[in-house]
């Protein structure tokens, strides 16, 4: 028993040059990257591409219906010529971008506060954080008929109180002037839960040992905000504002049950507009150039946002 290693002991095999194993004990070579990502890019492949490719194609042509068959004309770029034409379009775009900035803006501003306040208490905190959860785990199509109940001109309770306050109804969904800002409430509504939910798991993950250093120099609550907490936040401030903006450009659920774009053109968004044009008028071709338009600027949005995350992770 000197210590020396028995000859007939097993030697590990040295592995051969060139084939690097991966922390899987697969070689690392091109071959087996393909046959693992093979599957996940033939659903992509089945799933994106495809699809998209398909209503590329079809924004190129007229389709029209005889005798019960699609008949396929070239259109060449006249459908995108048309977007500019459309005066319903431009209607949509404009409340679009109206609801983005004030839906969005209210809910970030409203989850942060809510955050901000759940943070600091020491007791009751589950009960707190489920009631305000509480909307979004609600379907939209019970959301819609809710607020749809409660905002009713003849016997809804918005107008119940409003009443008992000494004022007279106010017609929230049929009347130009509110009907947008009731859609744009019900969506801070519903969507505030979101943006609190991404706050306060920001807040929860900040470093204490920072805060408690502010404390000892004696900064206030205010200066804590400014200087500590929202430059250390806004990497998810990004992230939760490029999430709600590209959903608010996509929001259909409660204008479709709310007001269905009335009245008149006073809450028509794109992706009504679209549901318009493509399904109830049939317009297959001008539909598909619609489409690739507005998946265009999500696309454009979410570069936008990718980029401002990137810029405020490296952010001194």
């Amino acid at each position: 028993m000197d210590g020396s290693v028995s000859a007939s002991a097993p030697i590990a095999a040295a592995p051969a040059p060139g084939r690097a194993e991966t922390s899987y004990g697969a070689p690392d070579d091109p071959v087996w990257r393909w046959a693992t990502l093979s599957p996940a890019l033939l659903m992509m492949l089945l799933l994106s591409v495809l699809p998209l490719a398909n209503l590329f194609l079809t924004s190129f042509y007229t389709v029209t219906w005889a005798d019960g068959r699609a008949v396929w004309m070239q259109a060449g770029l006249a459908n995108y010529a048309a977007l500019a034409r459309d005066d319903l379009l431009q209607a949509g775009v404009v409340n679009t971008l109206i609801f983005a900035v004030f839906a969005v803006g209210g809910q970030m501003l409203l989850g942060f506060v809510l955050a901000l306040l759940c943070i600091r208490v020491t007791s009751g905190r589950v009960l707190y954080r489920t009631i305000f959860i509480l909307p979004i785990l609600i379907p939209g199509i019970v959301v819609g008929a809710m607020w749809k109940l409660l905002l009713n001109f003849d016997f809804g309770l918005v107008n119940q109180l409003v009443g008992l306050a000494g004022f007279d109804p106010v017609n929230w969904l049929g009347a130009n002037e509110t009907a947008l800002a009731s859609v744009i409430l019900v969506d801070i509504w519903h969507w505030t839960p979101f943006c609190f939910l991404l706050f306060l798991a920001g807040l929860e993950s900040l470093p204490q040992d920072i805060y408690e250093a502010t404390k000892i120099d004696g900064a206030t609550i205010w200066q804590e905000l400014v200087y500590v907490t929202l430059p250390m936040m806004l990497p998810t401030i990004v992230v939760t504002f490029a999430f709600r903006l590209i959903l608010a450009f996509k929001v259909f659920d409660e204008v479709y049950l709310l007001t269905s774009g009335g009245p008149g053109t006073a809450t028509e968004v794109l992706s009504f507009t679209l549901y318009q044009r493509f399904f109830r008028e049939d317009k297959t071709g001008y539909g598909a150039a619609m489409s690739m338009s507005i998946i265009f600027l999500v696309c454009v949005l979410l570069i936008f946002a990718l980029s401002a995350r990137r810029r405020a992770g490296t952010a001194p």
